[in-house]
């Protein structure tokens, strides 16, 4: 549908990236609906990096034994034992799950959209949304949570809790392994239990998933033709059929929206919808601030 022609691929100066702001704050201020996609990009400008010093502090043991250069690949690691796998995992749900985001841009951005009629869609897995004071019924995270567990088979569509578990896990471990008795298992046929991350055919969808699903799909449905803002912050190439195609497609058919793309390094759109695309290449949490 799109061409390989792209437009706005940077801002270049202060000035441009003054006068993209600019624009954008008119467009929140004049819009009746609000579709934000959210990215990894965000939680990252939020101080969720997954590499360096964070990453460092957390795992030095790890990395001295693996050699593992981020946190995200050293979770794609065979361990030998699952007492070590969740050693491992533990700590990283702990991390990016349990402990608040050093950085306040999810609590920027509420600020920004929180008085609007909005729904956010997001493939992010660390429960920044709700922590920051979002809506959970305007909140679809399509991907999983790392704060839930399921069953690794899966014998059901059910999902559980995992604050307790992790914490015990954190606590508990020595030599880079948690005590056997902490393994979580499946409540419902005793098989291992993994976390609820979309990886393969084995990811469940539960109940909730599926509300919150619905809920997204009726609220697009209902403000078609509106004065839309489509929101996208930080959102890659990895899965773009989940929210940068279709916020392009949606922009494409309603002349009365607006296409916002903030990203450092990725902010463009196709120049189909260039009249009615704002293209930032900046830092996410510079620019919400900026806006609020």
């Amino acid at each position: 549908m799109f061409s390989r022609i792209w437009t706005a691929k940077s801002t270049p100066s202060s000035s441009e990236a003054q006068t993209s702001i600019d624009r954008l704050l008119k467009a929140l201020d004049t819009t009746e609906v609000v579709v934000v996609g959210a990215g990894s990009g965000l939680s990252t400008s939020a101080g969720f990096t997954y590499d360096g010093q964070r990453f460092e502090a957390n795992f030095a043991d790890f990395i001295a034994r693996y050699h593992f250069a981020d946190m995200y690949s050293g979770g794609f690691y065979p361990f030998a034992t699952l007492e070590e796998h969740w050693a491992y995992w533990s700590r990283y749900i702990n991390i990016n799950r349990y402990i608040d985001a050093p950085k306040p841009v999810y609590d920027d951005l509420l600020r920004i959209v929180g008085k609007k009629d909005y729904f956010v869609l997001t493939t992010n897995v660390d429960h920044c949304f709700q922590k920051a004071g979002f809506d959970k019924k305007r909140l679809f995270y399509t991907q999983g949570d790392y704060g839930l567990f399921q069953c690794s088979r899966p014998c059901c569509n059910k999902t559980w809790g995992n604050s307790r578990a992790i914490r015990q896990m954190v606590e508990q471990q020595q030599g880079m392994r948690i005590p056997t008795a902490l393994l979580p298992t499946c409540p419902n046929c005793g098989a291992p239990a993994t976390t609820n991350l979309r990886a393969d055919d084995t990811f469940v969808e539960d109940e909730g998933w599926h509300q919150a699903a619905e809920r997204y799909s009726n609220f697009l449905r209902t403000r078609a033709g509106l004065r839309t803002v489509y929101l996208e912050l930080g959102v890659g190439y990895n899965t773009p059929g989940i929210i940068k195609y279709p916020f392009w497609q949606m922009t494409a058919k309603n002349p009365k929206a607006t296409y916002a793309c903030i990203n450092a390094g990725e902010a463009l759109a196709p120049r189909e919808i260039e009249p009615q695309s704002i293209c930032i290449n900046a830092d996410i949490g510079e620019v919400l601030a900026a806006l609020r």
